[in-house]
């Protein structure tokens, strides 16, 4: 049995449960079996966080951007073996999925957060003289991060976007894998626990649980020493999580659920129609559609151009290879998404069945069409999220009607635009932007959402139910890190017992807000 880490210490877990991973292409079972931690487990971490946090107060800030390079240097060391395993375990290919683009943006991710804990600018440290009031983003206590099935790296609860922004801004955390492939999270725990000796932190800086049940996951929630919540996952598990933290009055950082519309409109299909097919079909299908970026929904201002992208689109996706699933899990949850768009009045034009291939787990290349008309009847049902390779594409009417249903849709992580270049569509586009501009955090001109970019500048986050918070993303360093940050005021405090960010002669060299002016 795997053991959990705590404390610093990889330790026997306390639960009675266990569980093992598979591989999705096979579906043989792997080796190596996990435990499932009761609430012995629970307690054990929060204490040993709540100790850490209390330790990290102290510890100066160049230890954590320390031990963050580290941990960096370490996972790109093993990059190969790290990313073998993760496909054992997901059926993500390893070149280029894994080893060559995901295992780079995470390191990349983990240096980014190091540089901006490092400077501190990231904190927004303000200051009125003249009031003798200043203020500061500081560490706001035990963060668990709750990674998705679909990036065993980049989103990771232990190595991933939320992990670093988390540690970057001087907090502990508490990873809770994914089931999905607890091997790959074991082994970049053994890196991360390298890394925090080397950088001298406290030793539960960072603890890991592979699995709890809901029940004691929403009672680590409401416990007062654990401080926010990052989660990507499902809607359903998230909304559970929102509750709770609601309830109790905490910050949690919810990615949930998205099918960021894709508008194409006359003139583009007039002057590129083939081109969109191949982009589109290629971004729907990519990786078996599982991105929670994943173009899920095209609307179309119906005629023979967009009958033409329809037949192009569809021959595509009959032709394409499935690709494998993460679990299945996923399988099952994208049947039931193609099922209830499918009862709702939508036509199967192609695929919405499980694929039966020896042990591999897939379903086939989907695509579903219906009336805009019709997605008006019932807009809530046609916005099921179907997280696969699967899309729903939507005939208008007229622009207006194009408008209509744009109005309808909840808020999204991005939503996209193509026009023409030659200016035909410009009244068009003015008069559904202003409406998809609310409803999303991204939105994209002539480009399919699919990447999401490790930029300073990127929002990937939306309007509920998207996630939990539109005012917050969760990549884009360092906006990400403000998260995990409680705001602190000080009012006529004497000079030597403010932080070093808010002391007169700014020995960190951090971009401050100073009398209504940036100044260093």
């Amino acid at each position: 049995m795997a053991k959990v880490w705590l404390d610093g210490l990889w330790t026997e877990s306390h639960g009675s449960e266990s569980f093992v991973a598979i591989n999705p292409t096979t579906g043989a079972t792997l080796a190596g079996r996990y435990p499932v931690s009761d609430w012995v487990d629970c307690e054990r971490a929060l204490a040993a966080a709540d100790a850490a946090f209390q330790a990290l107060v102290d510890v100066p800030r160049e230890r954590l951007a320390l031990f963050l390079e580290g941990y960096a240097a370490a996972i790109e060391a093993d990059a190969e073996a790290l990313a073998a395993l993760a496909s054992s375990e997901t059926g993500l290919p390893v070149a280029p999925r894994l080893k060559d683009v995901e295992i780079p943006r995470t390191v990349g991710q983990l240096r980014q957060a190091a540089a901006a804990c490092r400077t501190g600018s990231w904190a927004l440290p303000t200051i009125d003289t003249a009031a003798g009031i200043r203020s500061v983003h500081a560490a706001i206590g035990p963060v668990l991060a709750i990674g998705p099935n679909n990036f065993p790296f980049a989103f990771n609860g232990i190595c991933g976007g939320d992990f670093a922004a988390a540690i970057a801004a001087g907090n502990p955390v508490i990873a809770k894998g994914h089931p999905s492939h607890p091997g790959t999270t074991a082994r970049l725990a053994q890196w991360a626990a390298q890394a925090l000796t080397a950088a001298e932190l406290p030793s539960a800086t960072v603890q890991l649980i592979y699995r709890m049940s809901s029940a004691y996951g929403l009672k680590m929630m409401s416990d007062p020493r654990l401080a926010a919540v990052g989660f990507t996952g499902s809607k359903s598990a998230g909304l559970k999580i929102k509750q709770t933290c609601d309830q109790y009055g905490k910050p949690a950082y919810l990615e949930m659920s998205s099918i960021n519309p894709v508008v194409i409109l006359p003139g583009a299909l007039a002057q590129r129609g083939a081109e969109l097919v191949a982009e589109f079909s290629g971004s729907c299908l990519m990786a078996a559609g599982q991105f929670c970026t994943n173009p899920g929904l095209v609307i179309l201002v119906g005629g023979a151009d967009a009958e033409a992208f329809v037949a192009g689109v569809q021959a595509k996706f009959a032709e394409a290879p499935a690709g494998t699933l993460l679990s299945p899990q996923v399988q099952q949850s994208v049947l039931a998404g193609i099922g209830q768009v499918h009862a709702a009045g939508a036509e199967l034009l192609v695929g919405g069945r499980s694929i039966e291939e020896g042990g591999r787990v897939a379903v086939q290349n989907t695509l579903l069409r219906v009336t805009g008309d019709k997605f008006l009847e019932n807009p809530e049902a046609f916005q099921t999220e179907m997280f696969g390779p699967a899309s729903l594409l939507v005939l208008a009417q007229d622009v207006e009607q194009a408008r209509q249903i744009l109005q309808h849709l909840e808020g999204n992580l991005t939503g996209g635009i193509y026009s023409s270049t030659d200016g035909s569509d410009e009244a068009a586009y003015a008069r559904l932007t202003p409406v998809l501009r609310q409803r999303v955090g991204r939105l994209l001109n002539d480009k399919m959402p699919t990447g999401v970019a490790v930029s300073a500048a990127m929002n990937h986050g939306g309007p509920f139910p998207a996630t939990g918070h539109a005012g917050f993303t969760a990549v884009g360093i360092p906006a990400s890190l403000r998260r995990f940050s409680a705001l602190h005021c000080y009012d006529n405090v004497r000079p030597e017992r403010l932080p070093a960010l808010l002391q007169d002669g700014n020995p960190s060299g951090a971009w401050r807000w100073v009398d209504g002016q940036w100044k260093v």
